[in-house]
């Protein structure tokens, strides 16, 4: 008889909702594909692909995120860095680890451990992604907000993670994830010390983790050693239903029209999200009718693999 296979992070699955940002528990402290040496590894093949990131521990909590590595530049090369991480004063992170076949194969594992407690409440889960970050001791990552669903889990170091509700217009207005949906800028989200007040506060230790909806701004300080975190993120049905219609409102906007939030009016939204999916459908069959490619709408992961 078959065991079951227990999930790799621990939700509390009665009070789990897609849309609140809560604390979880993982099981991959011990992974040896997340172990400085391997992590090491995979920096140096990473970077040959353009999919690293980093800056200096100059960064404040108010730099634009867009802007950091040009601001606040590292030049040391990933494997330097990672290598010395604890000396480095670098924050890196190791982007879209799924291109990656070694790492993607982790992201999937990891991922379809949780989908039975997800998918009942978030159907459609698609586009998977993995991130890792290792950070020197007391650096930061700048106040910011991303497109996907997020895990975020401990697996070294301490962490002080700040997240804030992905309706707190205070902390990011309509405006905001309009164009962030739209033109993936970051430039009406601006960092204001008060808003620590506001935020969910999570102390991080290895083992424990977070889960933040899409859109949810977040700020993170590390702790005086070094530190390594890793983001499984994800788009379901319904991100990918609220990105169009930010996308949409964004348009609105640059016409002059003032469009209600998104959630605010739910009837607006199902019958723009009906018209403007539709049109979308009639433009992808007729580009396949006319043999040219369309992108499927949903992948498994977040890349096609050369």
């Amino acid at each position: 008889m078959a065991t079951e296979r227990r999930p790799l992070i621990d939700i509390d699955t009665d009070a789990f909702h897609p849309w609140r940002i809560q604390p979880v528990r993982h099981h991959l402290c011990g992974h040896p594909l997340l172990q400085p040496a391997s992590l090491v590894e995979l920096g140096a093949r990473l970077e040959a692909r353009g999919s690293i990131r980093s800056h200096g521990n100059d960064a404040t909590a108010g730099t634009p995120f867009n802007d950091a590595p040009n601001l606040h530049p590292n030049r040391q090369s990933a494997a330097q860095t990672l290598q010395s991480i604890e000396a480095a004063k670098a924050w890196m992170s190791l982007l879209n680890v799924q291109i990656d076949p070694i790492y993607r194969e982790l992201v999937g594992t990891v991922l379809d451990s949780v989908r039975p407690q997800v998918e009942p409440r978030d159907p459609g889960m698609c586009h998977r992604a993995g991130w890792i970050f290792v950070s020197s001791p007391r650096t930061v990552t700048p106040f910011h907000f991303d497109k996907e669903h997020n895990f975020i889990l401990q697996l070294r170091g301490h962490k002080r993670v700040y997240v804030w509700d992905h309706r707190d217009t205070v902390v990011a207005s309509e405006q905001a994830r309009d164009r962030f949906h739209h033109r993936h800028e970051r430039d009406l989200l601006r960092w204001r010390d008060e808003f620590r007040e506001r935020a969910q506060v999570f102390d991080l230790e290895p083992g424990q983790g977070a889960y933040m909806p899409s859109t949810s701004p977040h700020m993170v300080e590390n702790g005086d050693e070094p530190s390594i975190t890793m983001s499984f993120t994800y788009y379901t049905q319904a991100t990918r239903r609220d990105a169009l219609l930010h996308k949409l409102h964004a348009l609105m906007r640059s016409a002059g029209i003032a469009p209600p939030a998104v959630g605010q009016w739910p009837l607006f939204d199902t019958l723009t999200h009906t018209g403007v999916a539709s049109m979308i459908s009639v433009r992808g069959f007729a580009r396949s009718l006319a043999g040219r490619h369309a992108v499927p709408g949903v992948a498994r992961f977040a890349d096609v693999l050369p």
